[in-house]
């Protein structure tokens, strides 16, 4: 009992002897509070009375004399956030290390005075409504780890000297209306999760612009262009690739099946030539759908679990291993509708297990089993003669 009460005196000593906080940080956070606002039904701001100590307000945590963290917005599920504007003082808390904001309707310009933030190392502003660029002088917070602005109406082009960010560990615009090309990020040596999913961006991706860093890389919806063989050669430690929903163009390089994927999503480009894997691959789901992709295919695909290879230009025979796998239920889907496959050897009195869809429609064949095929798969069963004649 002696030890827990002493221990208790010493907390209560600690805690009244805490250094005030800095008065350019009160002011700060008075400034911020009149620029935001609880939307109905969130209750954020009720700890936030200025007569206090701002260091026990919700969402601000302080070293010392100064706020080193600063999370804006109810962490539950189902919050509805708060609106109003992220207000220039945000720059004076100059000891800030992580600035996040839960979803809201926080509208708005980014304050340039961010880039003052010499210490952070997080950024989390995302579902909400903020508009306008990027600024320019996040590029130069060196310490800067995770940026996480997805879910906004961001505009304009992702500031290059964000691609030279030694210490950045994750890029997550994602769901903006950003425009321009992909800068590189051969300098951002730590990199680990890119992601610019559905924006706007154009033009093609230089051959070393990502580093071999990177684990989780997605570009999908996208308007990019030119030969992915080139950018992802070097990526050997990706587990997670999409970039489908884009204009890619050129032969999938065989290596990229050996990579340690749990997820290849490719559909959708103008990606072309056969696809050759190495060794029998063990990515979990492939989707190479909508391409223009040609030859025989490969065996070494059977161990894939849900493998897209529909609509393309495939031709020749379904290999055996695919059907031993589907019956074992090892394969979950099996598309290989809209090619030009000749044939399939399968009892005719085979039952597909009810856990695995395949789908043979509009094929250089009858299809010998019944099918499970997504309704978009059309109605026709066989492609017409003439387009398999024309092929071959």
């Amino acid at each position: 009992m002696k030890i827990s009460t002493f221990c208790l005196v010493l907390l209560c000593f600690f805690q009244s002897a805490r250094a005030i906080l800095d008065p350019v940080d009160f002011l700060a956070l008075q400034s911020i509070r009149r620029s935001l606002h609880d939307v109905p039904g969130s209750n954020f701001f009720s700890s936030w009375d200025f007569t206090g100590d701002p260091c026990n307000f919700a969402g601000v945590y302080c070293l010392s004399d100064k706020v080193f963290a600063l999370n804006l917005g109810e962490t539950r599920a189902g919050s509805p956030g708060l609106t109003g504007k992220i207000d220039i003082a945000i720059g004076k808390l100059s000891a800030l290390a992580d600035l996040t904001v839960s979803p809201g309707r926080i509208y708005g310009h980014l304050p340039q005075s961010i880039s003052q933030l010499k210490n952070l190392k997080f950024l989390g502003i995302s579902r909400n409504f903020i508009s306008g660029e990027i600024p320019a002088g996040l590029g130069q917070l060196h310490k800067l780890r995770t940026i996480d602005l997805s879910y906004n109406q961001l505009t304009g082009t992702i500031p290059p000297s964000i691609g030279k960010l030694p210490a950045l560990n994750n890029l997550i615009l994602r769901h903006n209306r950003l425009t321009g090309s992909v800068p590189s990020f051969a300098s951002a040596q730590n990199l680990n999760r890119l992601d610019l999913n559905h924006n706007s961006l154009t033009g093609s991706l230089a051959p070393d612009s990502l580093p071999s860093s990177l684990q989780y890389l997605s570009l999908a919806w996208n308007q990019l262009t030119g030969n992915v063989d080139r950018v992802l050669y070097r990526l050997n430690r990706l587990n997670y690739l999409d970039l489908s929903l884009n204009r890619f163009t050129g032969p999938i390089p065989a290596q990229l099946f050996s990579f340690p994927l749990t997820n290849l999503q490719l559909e959708r480009n103008q990606l072309c030539g056969p696809v050759e894997p190495f060794n029998e691959v063990t990515i979990q789901t492939v989707d190479l759908s909508f391409n223009k992709l040609s030859g025989e295919i490969s065996p070494l695909l059977a161990s894939v679990q849900n493998l897209y290879l529909n609509n393309n230009g495939f031709t020749g025979e379904v290999p055996g291993s695919f059907v031993e796998r589907l019956l074992a239920a090892n394969i979950q889907i099996l598309y290989l509708q809209h090619n030009y496959l000749t044939g399939i050897v399968i009892n005719p009195t085979a039952e597909i297990p009810l856990s695995s869809s395949l789908c043979l429609q509009y094929n250089c064949m009858v299809p010998p089993v019944q099918m499970t095929c997504p309704s978009k798969a059309g109605y026709q069963k066989i492609r017409p003669a003439r387009e398999c004649n024309q092929h071959h």
